[in-house]
């Protein structure tokens, strides 16, 4: 025993002071959604159309029949093949990850502006939690990549009880209803069961793009489609999987602790 407290003191702390000061969040290194730039679009091109796996580009045509791409990232997974394959600078690797959002449309590339962030009464609601937040996790068919983040979360370095948020067994004693995977058929029932459990008000996050759009299970016979059609979502966690940095980012835009960075797919510094 004395060994360990003679090498704990050492070491020194090993939790992060982020995000109330500093900034690291522990991703330094680690790749972030890739970066659409319209403007620089080539659009008779359209390689990023045809190579996306799950489809998160689409064209579209407006009233004057004027050609534009869009990027979903509801439905990326940072593959990075369409940085890899774009001829122009259009698409470029960036450390951005913050792509965390209260409305689905904000996570595509637009120039219109997205949607109000939240109402007077949903921001009085949500700041009675930010001292005691707790969460209720439900894996909805996930391939376990966003539950090995979520465990990261108690690590020593993030250490998520230090922000006041708590992981619970019992949806009866939950805030928070927390889903990863696309909603396979089989989890639809355990998943609205564990909703009409929650006492009210209650939230939902979707945390993976599987969860948000179900990409890219949403093809195969046994995959899903996400929580849009199920459940109404108040946090949108894009990525595959979301880093614990990412995921801590939602649960504080939750309870208004942070600002949303991304509007209109576009993240701001």
């Amino acid at each position: 025993m004395k060994n360990w407290t003679l090498k704990g003191l050492v070491a020194g702390k090993a939790t992060t002071n982020w995000p109330n000061s500093g900034d690291n969040d522990g991703q330094d290194g680690v790749a972030g959604m890739p970066i659409f730039d319209p403007k620089q679009c080539s659009l008779g091109c359209q390689t990023c159309v045809q190579v996306c796996p799950t489809k998160a580009f689409s064209v579209e045509k407006n009233n004057l029949d004027e050609v534009s791409v869009s990027l979903d990232y509801g439905r990326c997974i940072n593959c990075q093949i369409c940085v890899e394959t774009c001829p122009s600078e259009a698409l470029k690797s960036s450390p951005q990850r913050a792509m965390v959002s209260r409305s689905k449309s904000d996570l595509v590339s637009s120039d219109l502006e997205g949607e109000p962030e939240v109402n007077r009464l949903q921001s009085r609601i949500s700041s009675i939690f930010r001292g005691s937040l707790h969460l209720r996790h439900v894996d909805a068919g996930s391939c376990n990549g966003c539950e090995s983040e979520l465990g990261a979360l108690n690590s020593p370095f993030y250490n998520l009880h230090r922000l006041g948020i708590f992981f619970t067994p019992s949806p009866r004693f939950a805030d928070v209803l927390l889903v990863t995977g696309p909603v396979v058929p089989q989890m639809k029932e355990p998943l609205l069961r564990t909703w009409e459990a929650m006492p009210r008000p209650r939230f939902v996050v979707a945390a993976g793009t599987c969860a948000i759009s179900g990409a890219p299970f949403d093809f195969g016979y046994s995959g899903g489609y996400g929580l849009s059609d199920l459940l109404p979502i108040d946090i949108f966690i894009p990525g595959c999987p979301p880093t614990p940095a990412e995921l801590i980012h939602g649960l504080l835009l939750l309870t208004d602790r942070i600002d949303q960075k991304i509007h209109g797919g576009r993240n701001e510094p």
